[in-house]
């Protein structure tokens, strides 16, 4: 596998009050905004953060007031799905695509650490 970045998903009720917080007071700016999501990148090396709105429908309550997700983008990730199944790795959702056009794999660690594996595929017309 080859990890080409990461990010930090973080599920809060407000995207937009937080986004406001790390871009007033840590240096973050909002690299991708949608009705769902904020995504924020520095131009360091610090980890990518996606600050994604609560869905209790589509995700459940979750332990706590934030979940979080460690996101790797790779290429290729049909292949590392077919290589984490095949190796029986705890994976939680098949390959599915987001309607931004990401496909999207995630597994969940011995401790129930939430891993997914991203990668950037354009929707048509883009």
């Amino acid at each position: 596998m080859n990890v080409v970045s990461s990010a930090v998903s973080l599920t809060v009720t407000d995207p937009v009050a937080s986004s406001h917080f790390f871009t007033t007071h840590l240096g973050f700016r909002e690299v991708l905004v949608h009705e769902d999501f904020v995504e924020l990148s520095r131009d360091d090396a610090a980890v990518d953060l996606v600050l994604v709105r609560r869905d209790l429908e589509r995700c459940g309550a979750g332990p706590g007031p934030v979940d979080v997700i460690v996101s790797f983008e790779v290429v290729g990730v049909a292949a590392e799905y077919e290589r984490l199944r095949n190796e029986e790795a705890g994976l939680a959702v098949t390959v599915r695509r987001e309607p931004w056009g990401e496909l999207v794999v995630r597994l969940v660690d011995p401790n129930g650490v939430v891993v997914q594996l991203t990668e950037w595929v354009p929707p048509a017309g883009i």
